[in-house]
């Protein structure tokens, strides 16, 4: 009997110590079009987000991270750890389509999804033993061969090339990897039962949860039950759809159920969790206030996005950082997570937060780019915000975008003016061209194609078209709306 009880004690021990020597589990929460003020620890006073907001006293929030304007560039960007110039994806493809009347010079298009020969991260990490699985918005490919389960994902629910489903109650109709019943059912609970379970069967092993939602993309569909009290509640300024608030509340609702599955599986204290979102909010849906612009341009409000990170006995507890990051930094700090090997010749852009994260240190560069070929809207819509062709730089406070319709620049100082409304270009042309100066150097150094090719079809009356991109129609919102 006594030596029955010395095995089973060493059994726990050794089952014990081998979690404890465990690589962590990762959970990465995507939000789609999730603005960067849409949270209560961000400032929302109008949506609720309890889950979420827990989650950020219980580790570190990041007021400066950024994304690329729109969707695909930044998946491609954080798949990979390269700028999109490496990528070859600069905007969601659909944009191509901008009438040729609207455009001063015509745009270079974009590529639409990875390539087969692109190593992501999920590759990276399942060679160090890592289960993976990804559940939600790929948009990165449109056949098996570039699918999630071709890109070292080992279990793909609903990832395919849609950028959006037509509906979120089934059947989902274009989204594609996933059982469309006719039962009604609602898009976001099927895809957290499934990461659910993913969870529950790979429990002794280390994995990597890709959540990519696809709330809060328009159409606004949302459960009728989760409208209702938006629908009373007083609206805080251009933060006022029902829909909408519907549709955040029921994506932190599940944000909160995964994260209590991993609690009672007692995998919490081994587990990282991230969430931020793609890009910035569209107007359509909500407002970024006090931030500029929205989805789609370069201004703050299309580029700056929530990022949360809990890592437990690493991350102090309830912390924030104002350090610009951005989204290929996640590659190699995920990897440096999971103490995994980097591809060797393979080109990073990015650069490990994990000091950052730990508080041991700071980041060695001292700039962050975006690039963009084309133009953002395609003239069908005004919840697609116009964006010309153009470029942009960050460093320390300073920011500058350069317009590739007409050399115009803008500078401003994110410290004093977050909201991007004074334009310092004339009052300060040293530090203008200092920055336009390292923009070019880094243009030319990733190989960044420039349209500059005039386009003899250009109408100038078309700029009206453009100045009511910034309005929020509201016969536009009602068409996308559906409670039930």
């Amino acid at each position: 009997m006594k030596g029955l009880l010395v095995v089973s004690f060493l059994v726990l021990f050794m089952g014990l110590n081998a979690q404890k020597n465990q690589k962590p589990n990762i959970v990465f929460f995507l939000i789609d079009d999730l603005g960067w003020s849409d949270l209560g620890c961000y400032g929302s006073k109008f949506y609720e987000t309890p889950n979420i907001d827990k989650l950020a006293n219980e580790g570190i929030r990041f007021t400066s991270a950024y994304m690329m304007p729109t969707c695909s560039p930044s998946r491609a960007s954080l798949m990979t750890g390269e700028y999109p110039p490496r990528t070859g994806i600069y905007t969601v493809d659909a944009y191509a389509g901008t009438p040729l009347k609207m455009q001063k010079v015509k745009g270079i298009r974009s590529k639409k999804f990875l390539s087969q020969n692109d190593v992501t991260i999920a590759e990276v990490l399942k060679n160090e033993g890592y289960v993976n699985g990804h559940f939600g918005k790929w948009h990165l490919g449109n056949t098996p061969e570039t699918y999630p389960l071709a890109q070292g994902f080992d279990v793909n629910v609903a990832g395919c090339e849609t950028g959006a489903p037509r509906s979120f109650f089934s059947p989902y109709l274009n989204v594609k990897n996933i059982e469309t019943q006719n039962d009604g059912k609602y898009l976001p609970e099927v895809l957290t039962d499934g990461a659910c379970r993913f969870i529950e069967e790979n429990k002794n092993s280390p994995f990597f949860l890709y959540f990519p939602f696809y709330l809060v993309h328009v159409p606004l569909h949302a459960k009728k039950e989760w409208a209702a009290k938006y629908a009373a509640k007083e609206p805080d300024g251009g933060q006022s759809i029902p829909a909408y608030g519907a549709m955040v509340s029921y994506m932190d609702f599940c944000v909160g159920r995964v994260l209590k599955k991993i609690e009672e599986l007692g995998l919490d204290e081994n587990t990282i969790v991230i969430f931020t979102s793609d890009n910035g909010g569209q107007i359509v849906a909500t407002s970024n206030s006090p931030l500029k612009g929205q989805k789609g341009n370069l201004h703050e409000g299309g580029i700056r996005v929530p990022l949360i990170v809990k890592w437990p006995g690493k991350v102090k507890k309830a912390t924030r950082n104002d350090t610009p990051v951005t989204v290929v930094d996640f590659y190699p700090t995920l990897a440096g997570m999971s103490d995994a090997n980097l591809p060797k010749d393979k080109q990073i852009d990015g650069e490990s937060i994990v000091p950052l994260l730990t508080g041991k240190g700071r980041l060695k560069r001292d700039a962050i780019f975006w690039h963009l070929t084309s133009y953002n809207g395609n003239g069908r819509s005004n919840s697609l915000l116009w964006q010309p062709p153009g470029g942009a730089i960050r460093k320390g406070d300073w920011k500058l975008i350069e317009n590739f319709e007409d050399g115009s620049l803008q500078l401003y100082n994110l410290k004093g003016d977050i909201g991007e409304k004074e334009n310092l270009a004339d009052k300060y042309p040293e530090k203008t061209n200092e920055l336009l100066n390292r923009l070019k150097a880094w243009q030319e150094k990733t190989k960044a194609p420039i349209p500059g090719e005039i386009n003899p079809l250009f109408e100038e009356s078309s700029i009206e078209w453009v100045n009511q991109q910034n309005i929020r129609n509201i016969s536009e919102v009602e068409r996308l709306t559906l409670i039930k």
